[in-house]
């Protein structure tokens, strides 16, 4: 009995190219010219011959030239020249048509809108956020929804202490937070250099966050006591530049890698926020603005306030630290001029509300320098330094403008936010 083989199955280029593993319907694609077309007819030009009817006027009928019409490759009926526009626009249409629907989904997919306001209050230093709501959400879970929330950083300096974060509405892609979260500490020279990003995140229980877009605000664009609304679109996050992989397509923006690793290098130096109050006291009327006078207090002196700290870095393996502040006017040859707050567990933002005298004359205390530090308590070791600033005739900036406002204004309590470093001039006790 002989065998009989069965036929070979043949598939076309034109069949294995129509094969689309996308979801949805299947597109058949006509022919592979139409992703490749030739301009020109691969064995010259083939002149047309048009009827008497077709002719233009004015022109004996016959043959036209093959520069006026030339028969394309992609088929039957294409042509170019004069007479393209009445032999092919059907097929043009097609091939538009086609064009049009070989975009990228992922591309046109929206992220959703944020709404929210932004007030700087100049006298209290305090940046306020209101979040209002959110439309059209990318849905991130399975049934279709998110489970929404927001979280906001300063930058540069982007860390856990000075993240702020919304609650979270569940299955909602609109949802509605009419939220206000408050920066203390902000001051003038911030809204100049900070910007604030908000982040749009989904909260998965099981698994990690996942981003679903954000939105970036420079402080500049917000005036001191007055509110400004923001409707934005949500973004992808824009990758990081990495200077040291700085190659030679990059060299053209080298300035710029320059400058950014400038701005993270101060953001590193800046450890937190420190509210001072000072005050000279030279008379004794000036007394009656001490919330608790002790009988020993002498009718001169310098009264130190340490309000409350902000955005301070985070010492231990929490996230958290245990701060307190320490306070010297030096040079100290006794070694009795060191004040020490009580330490407040577990924050990045504490309040301590504490005032220490300095029994000293209006004459000394010209040539003193306040120096001011906050240190992390650890229990059992060596307590951590956090950052400190030194207040004093040999200072700068605002810490030179706080000392010579005080001593100008005397009798007067003069409170200022202080940038924390993260080291101190070195001075004789």
């Amino acid at each position: 009995m002989a065998l009989r083989r069965a036929p070979r199955l043949s598939i076309s280029i034109q069949e294995h190219m129509a094969i689309d593993v996308c979801p949805g319907p299947i597109r058949p694609i006509r022919t592979i010219s139409a992703y490749f077309p030739r301009l020109s007819p691969p064995f010259g030009p083939v002149p047309v011959t048009l009827s008497p009817a077709q002719s233009p006027p004015g022109s004996a009928p016959g043959p036209f030239s093959p520069a006026h019409c030339l028969l394309s490759p992609l088929g039957p009926g294409r042509a170019f020249g004069p007479c393209a526009s009445g032999l092919g626009s059907g097929r043009t249409s097609l091939n538009s048509s086609v064009e049009q629907q070989s975009s990228d989904s992922d591309d046109c997919t929206a992220l959703g809108t944020l709404e929210f306001e932004l007030l700087y209050e100049q006298g209290s230093s305090q940046l306020h956020c209101t979040v209002l709501r959110a439309k059209g959400l990318k849905p991130m879970d399975f049934n279709g929804l998110s489970d929404p929330y927001v979280k906001l950083h300063l930058l540069p300096g982007a860390c856990k202490a000075n993240k702020l974060k919304t609650r979270t509405i569940r299955n909602s892609l609109n949802p509605v937070w009419n939220e206000r979260l408050t920066y203390t500490g902000i001051t003038a020279e911030d809204l100049h250099r900070k910007t604030l990003r908000l982040t749009v995140c989904d909260e998965d229980k099981l698994t990690h966050n996942e981003l679903i877009g954000e939105s970036r605000v420079a402080l500049k664009r917000v005036k001191p006591n007055q509110t400004k609304r923001f409707h934005t679109c949500l973004e992808h996050p824009p990758p990081l530049p990495s200077p040291s992989a700085t190659g030679e397509a990059l060299r053209g923006i080298s300035c710029y890698l320059r400058e950014w690793e400038k701005e993270q290098l101060q953001s590193l130096e800046e450890r937190g926020r420190l509210l001072l109050s000072l005050q000279v006291l030279s008379a004794p009327g000036d007394l009656q603005d001490l919330e608790e006078i002790p009988d020993d207090v002498p009718k001169t002196g310098l009264c130190v306030g340490v309000k409350r700290c902000a955005h301070l870095a985070a010492m231990d393996v929490n996230g958290f630290s245990d701060p307190y502040v320490k306070i010297y006017l030096k040079p100290d040859l006794q070694k009795k001029s060191k004040h020490k707050t009580q330490v407040i567990k577990k924050t990045l933002n504490p309040e301590f509300n504490e005032e220490f005298f300095y029994d000293i004359s209006l004459s000394e205390l010209s040539c003193k320098t306040l120096e001011v530090t906050v240190w992390d308590y650890d229990l059992g070791r060596s307590n951590d330094f956090i950052g400190g600033v030194c207040l004093g005739a040999q200072a700068q900036g605002d810490a030179l403008r706080h000392w010579s406002d005080c001593l100008k204004n005397r009798g007067r309590r003069i409170e200022r936010w202080h940038i924390l470093t993260n080291e101190l001039p070195k001075h004789q006790d």
